[in-house]
């Protein structure tokens, strides 16, 4: 259940990420992206998948970061770097945050 929840939630957030670049952003957006990364790096992402989900968010969090800034001129393009950064942040601190903690734990 927590898996679909985890899945749903990243498929809605890169949807709204996607029709709010070319709407223009809301004041209460960016709050509804952190809370959808949250919910995806809580939900979603299983023992066996960090290491793949922390480099794959990193890459992502690097490219839209830079993409959204070079590409800021193509005004949609650059917003849903930007949407999709407000998402990707949060979900990859959660889920090294946890990677650590587990690790610690661990030792």
């Amino acid at each position: 259940m927590q898996e679909k929840i985890g899945s749903w939630a990243f498929l809605i957030g890169v949807i709204l990420a996607v029709i709010f670049g070319f709407l223009g952003t809301q004041t209460w957006l960016p709050w509804l992206l952190v809370i959808i990364g949250l919910i995806v790096g809580l939900l979603n992402i299983s023992g066996k998948e960090v290491n793949a989900f922390l480099m794959a968010g990193t890459i992502l969090v690097i490219v839209s970061s830079l993409g959204g800034s070079t590409l800021s001129s193509m005004q949609f393009l650059g917003a849903i770097l930007n949407n999709m950064l407000t998402i990707f942040v949060p979900a990859t601190i959660l889920v090294a945050l946890k990677s650590v903690f587990g690790l610690a734990r661990s030792k």
